[in-house]
């Protein structure tokens, strides 16, 4: 306190001219005319232009809600483009007679809390958990195709792998070309994964798509991963070597659609039953 007191008593004789100024100031525009109106009319532009600067800034703030509510209405079309893709199921239960209709896919969008690109095994957390129907094993995927897979839920967040992970393997086609190959991430280039098991007989070609293929109960058919980039074969390899770049840039994901197979229980049940009888 006192070395604000020496500090005003310091700089009194400043502080008492700007007081006067102002005051002198106030004075003139009172008793003029001519300089109260030009004084007003300065004041309602500079207010102008701060309220204006001011809506920006708020829209922008506001893009947020935007993304967020872009993201909610991808997923919703996302899971009519599924309805109409023939993904439906006709079942009839045992009181009635009336047939009724599963949708197989449905998917809640999440928004990106932590992502990692840099490690070989790189993960995300999203702010979706099992309280929202978030399950492990759930297939996840963004505006550009495939992220990856559910891994651990609590009732608040979900931690997904990603598809930028050396243990995590895509059952995936070459659109009108190959019926079943595998993507992988070849742990270098977060932009690129590895096409294996295409033989060499067949003809690729670079800018060729690379589709999921539908024989697992994560993913859908048809959902993009990625357009082929480069292919390599050896004069004695049985498999082409084929890079593809992704569509997804994973740097910069910021929400995701997290896919709900209706009917992935009763496919995983009939198929554990079938190991377990060794057929």
């Amino acid at each position: 306190m006192q070395r604000l007191l020496n500090f005003l008593y310091q700089y009194r004789n400043f502080f008492i001219f700007v007081i006067l100024e102002v005051f002198s100031f106030y004075l003139i525009i009172q008793n003029n005319r001519y300089q109260s109106a030009v004084f007003f009319n300065s004041s309602n532009f500079i207010a102008a232009g701060i309220l204006n600067t001011s809506h920006s800034v708020r829209e922008y703030f506001g893009l947020k809600k935007d993304n967020a509510l872009l993201a909610e209405e991808n997923a919703q079309l996302r899971t009519m483009l599924e309805k109409y893709k023939n993904q439906r199921i006709e079942t009839r239960t045992a009181n009635t007679s009336v047939d009724s209709t599963i949708y197989q896919y449905s998917f809640v969008t999440a928004k990106v809390i932590n992502n990692s690109v840099s490690w070989r095994n790189n993960t995300l957390t999203v702010n979706k958990g099992s309280r929202d129907g978030i399950t492990p094993g759930m297939g996840v995927v963004g505006s550009g195709g495939v992220v990856g897979k559910v891994k651990y839920v609590n009732k608040r967040y979900a931690v997904i792998t990603s598809l930028l992970h050396a243990g995590f393997t895509i059952s995936s086609r070459i659109k009108h070309k190959v019926e079943l190959c595998t993507s992988e991430w070849n742990g270098k280039d977060p932009g690129h994964i590895s096409i294996r098991f295409v033989p060499r007989h067949h003809l690729i070609e670079v800018g060729d798509t690379i589709l999921t293929s539908g024989y697992n109960a994560i993913f859908p058919p048809d959902i993009i991963i990625g357009v082929i980039s480069e292919i390599n074969l050896d004069e004695d390899a049985t498999f082409y070597d084929i890079n593809a770049r992704l569509e997804n840039d994973f740097s910069k994901l910021s929400y995701v659609h997290i896919i709900n197979n209706a009917l992935k229980a009763e496919k995983d049940s009939l198929e554990n039953l079938s190991i377990k009888q060794g057929l």
